[in-house]
């Protein structure tokens, strides 16, 4: 049987680092975003521990249900310096909640039934380029959320799964730099005819399943005995081999006597809990439940936090199944092809309530409003002062649009009358042109038709 564990590792969604105040920016100029702390100049000493990071790790541990540990269970977290040679590493060790003598900010977890051995917290090393030698520190000190999970996968369509709705509700807490991704070391092997291969810094869901199925025929084949860690290569798509697989003693763990241990206090887990939001699968069953929406539409909805809060918000004042193709549709038709999320653009849920009862109430057409709503991004605005000049025409302003075009195109008239469909779809895109899609375009339609018989 294969038995695969994982070991995840994401950044968390700060502001600063963990041990100073520089930002965190994941795609600035190399080097900019950097301070004697993070850059492990000699006689620097670490700031306290970044309190949001902190928070972040705990919100984690409550959403995939694991014990937190906290002052109340004589609990204290104490760091840890893991120390190994590398050129990313300036200090010559790297600051954890990991390791021989630590005790995990949570253990015990379990998400969809795969059990969670524990998750830390740590920071990240900065970024070696080994071609040309250079080191980038902006992402040195970065905090990292490490998360062990027992090796109870048996098929990478299994973790393939179970990654994408660990991503979901991580979205819905807004834990992880979604811009930064997840990576993952990758422990495979085949009970009773392998021993067990991690495969390292895995970069994304698609990768890891490759090197899931990989590893199984590598398995399968060669019958591995020892130990080993691997790196995958993804321009061959072939794992290959790094070194031995070291053990906690050869990182030389000792705690760091420059950082105080962590108190994480029972009452302050309650209240990040009270402000946890519904998981997702409390969402899907409340949209089908309150709002009567069918299981597909409720799952597009409930696969982002901000639009399902941006739907329900809309939907206290539209009917929700006028407001839903605007929302699942519409609106993201809109975000995707201005390459936006709606958290990234200013939509305001009283502009566009505005907009849809203008739509409901015929005062508009359906046309004129996808023409407006394109002009929400990046900001919306009150349709109140623009109304009138938005208007649904009259069937009588509409029926001089109509002769407009058709005077102004007197060949597309001949050609639809010889016999040619298609000018029919030219002339009333020219009605819906001169009219600003204004236009009613059922009622623009039977008035073409019957002036050009």
């Amino acid at each position: 049987m294969l038995k695969i564990g994982l070991e995840i590792h994401g950044y968390l969604d700060t502001k600063e680092k963990l041990f100073c105040t520089c930002k965190i920016e994941h795609n600035a100029m190399p080097n900019t975003n950097i301070c004697p702390v993070c850059t492990g100049q000699p006689g620097s000493k670490p700031m306290l521990p970044n309190k949001e990071a902190i928070q972040k790790v705990v919100q984690v541990a409550l959403m995939l249900n694991s014990k937190i540990n906290t002052l109340n269970n004589k609990k204290m977290l104490v760091w840890q310096r893991k120390h190994y040679n590398w050129p990313d590493l300036p200090k010559g060790y790297q600051n954890t909640l990991s390791g021989t003598y630590a005790i995990p900010v949570a253990e015990n977890g379990n998400f969809l039934g795969i059990k969670i051995r524990e998750m830390h917290l740590e920071e990240d090393p900065a970024a070696w380029d080994p071609e040309t030698g250079c080191v980038d520190y902006n992402r040195s000190g970065a905090p990292l959320i490490e998360i062990v999970t027992e090796p109870d996968f048996t098929s990478a369509e299994q973790v393939k799964n179970w990654l994408k709705r660990f991503m979901l509700i991580m979205g819905y807490i807004k834990a992880l730099n979604k811009t930064a991704g997840i990576k993952a070391d990758v422990n495979v092997n085949i009970k009773g005819i392998s021993t067990r291969t991690e495969v390292k810094n895995v970069n994304s869901i698609s990768e890891i399943i490759k090197v899931i199925e990989y590893e199984e025929k590598r398995h399968l084949k060669e019958k591995p005995k020892f130990q080993e860690t691997r790196r995958w290569n993804s321009e061959k798509q072939i794992s290959e081999s790094m070194r031995e697989k070291e053990s906690h003693a050869d990182y030389r763990f000792i705690s760091d006597p420059d950082l105080p241990a962590i108190k994480i206090k029972k009452e302050d887990v309650e209240l990040l809990k009270k402000r946890l939001p519904e998981t997702p699968d409390e969402k899907l069953a409340k949209l089908i439940k309150k709002y009567k929406i069918n299981k597909t539409n409720a799952e597009v909805l409930s696969s982002n936090l901000e639009i399902v809060e941006f739907f329900e918000e809309i939907a206290e004042k539209i009917p929700p199944e006028f407001a839903l193709p605007w929302v699942t549709i519409e609106l993201l038709r809109v975000l995707n092809y201005n390459k936006k999320t709606l958290d990234e653009v200013k939509i305001l849920p009283e502009h566009f309530i505005e907009l849809l009862n203008l739509v409901k109430h015929g005062k508009i057409t359906e046309l004129k409003a996808k023409q407006i709503l394109n002009n929400f991004i990046p900001e919306s605005f009150s349709l109140l002062k623009e109304e009138k000049e938005s208007s649904k025409l009259s069937e009588k302003e509409t029926e001089e649009i109509v002769k407009k075009a058709i005077k102004e195109n007197f060949k597309a008239v001949q050609d639809y009358k010889s016999g040619k469909l298609e000018s029919f779809n030219f002339l009333m895109g020219e009605v819906m042109k001169l009219s600003n899609k204004r236009a009613d375009y059922k009622s623009a339609s039977e008035i073409l038709r019957r002036l050009i018989k």
